[in-house]
């Protein structure tokens, strides 16, 4: 997806969370949006007006009384200007003030003013989030259309815990490309994705996993959605939040994500496993805790699990299929074997059980590999790698879609 030639307005408020508005505005660039920041006065108490003229490359709209400003872009074009109204973030204060028709601010009298889509990205302590008159508020922005962005919950600048967390910067910039943005070069692609870990239980207490945060293959389904492809997850127990745009399917087994995914691969056009599925698992599962006893040890007898991808690969229809392969040597050795063995179409191979990358880390690295080539990307933050191996997905896709 693009916002390329998008015209947004960012209206900020005054809340802690306007500390992460700066980064929004560059990410809302990144992306091809033009912004222009409205700041009210108690946003300015967290934030220089100087930090988004920089940031945005352009002046800040703050006051209803400037003459320079009514004779330029004043608040009637500014409302008219905008594709989109944002404001990110929302306090209980303007959300309130914008329930009721208020319009004692350049913020407020704009969204009075324009006919745009208004969207709001709520900032506040997890009480107020949860008082009933701002959730009667909630109630009357939704019945008159304003689009709701969150608030995610987890730990807040009281020292408390709960709903009321602003959305990352990313995560909202996502949430108005899926508003906004143009069709991407992956619109009207189905892209299933699998990602984290299996379980296989030997008790209902103990079980056989893995270390696989899930990281690697939630970034992979949220660059996929970035080019605008409708994309499946099929997650593994992990603990992690849903990209803006994707459907997600969670899972616990190896069986149960064979099942998950074999029912979607036949309506999918590009297959990416990510995920890392337990080879074996318990031949049986007690129903009730093992105990110790009095052996040193404890014998389990395993059985091999459904291999996914293999049966992706092999399926009558097949969709272009994407495997990783974990390695802690030989990397490409092996992974090229996978990559034959399997007849899929392409590999990411990645070292793990090193530092700083793999299994547990933020940043990853990858060798990527198809019959006919290689490519490697280098150490880097898990959702840039994602962004540079769908574009490789992308372009191998094409070229065997054309052949």
């Amino acid at each position: 997806m693009s916002l390329e030639g998008r015209r947004i307005v960012l209206g900020v408020s005054g809340g802690i969370a306007a500390y992460k508005a700066p980064d929004l505005v560059r990410r809302l660039r990144d992306a091809g949006a033009s912004v222009r920041v409205v700041m009210t006065r108690g946003a300015e108490s967290f934030v220089s007006p100087m930090t988004f003229q920089a940031v945005s490359g352009h002046p800040v709209h703050d006051t209803l009384w400037s003459a320079e400003a009514e004779a330029a872009m004043g608040h009637i074009d500014l409302a008219r200007w905008a594709d989109l109204v944002l404001v990110a973030p929302a306090t209980a204060n303007v959300m309130a003030r914008l329930a009721h028709g208020l319009a004692d601010d350049l913020l407020t009298t704009l969204i009075l003013a324009t006919e745009s889509p208004v969207c709001i990205a709520p900032a506040m302590n997890h009480q107020m989030w949860l008082h009933p008159a701002t959730q009667g508020n909630l109630t009357v922005l939704e019945d008159r259309g304003v689009a709701i962005m969150g608030p995610g919950a987890g730990d807040q600048a009281c020292g408390e815990t709960g709903p009321g967390r602003m959305l990352e910067p990313q995560d909202l910039a996502d949430r108005v490309q899926l508003l906004l943005g143009r069709a991407g070069t992956l619109a009207g692609v189905k892209v299933l994705v699998t990602a984290g870990p299996t379980l296989e239980d030997l008790d209902p207490v103990r079980f056989l996993g893995n270390r696989s945060s899930g990281k690697m293959g939630f970034a992979v389904a949220e660059a996929a959605r970035r080019l605008g492809a409708e994309v499946t997850l099929v997650a593994g127990p992990v603990s992690l939040d849903t990209p803006a745009g994707v459907e997600r399917v969670n899972v616990r087994s190896a069986q149960e994500m064979y099942a998950a995914v074999m029912q979607r691969a036949a309506d999918s056009d590009i297959y990416v496993g990510a995920a890392a599925v337990a080879d074996f698992r318990p031949k049986l599962a007690s129903e009730e805790k093992i105990k110790k006893g009095t052996e040193d040890f404890q014998t389990i007898e395993l059985v091999r699990n459904p291999d996914i991808l293999a049966a992706v690969a092999g399926s009558e229809n097949a969709p272009f299929t994407v495997g990783f392969a974990a390695e802690t040597s030989d990397v490409e050795q092996y992974a090229r074997g996978k990559l034959d063995k399997k007849k899929i179409d392409m590999i990411a191979a990645n070292r793990v059980g090193v530092d700083h990358q793999g299994f547990d880390c933020g940043d990853n690295a990858l060798t990527v590999l198809w019959n006919e080539g290689r490519q490697d990307l280098a150490l880097q933050p898990k959702s840039s790698l994602a962004g540079a191996l769908m574009q490789l997905v992308e372009e191998r896709f094409r070229t065997a879609r054309d052949e």
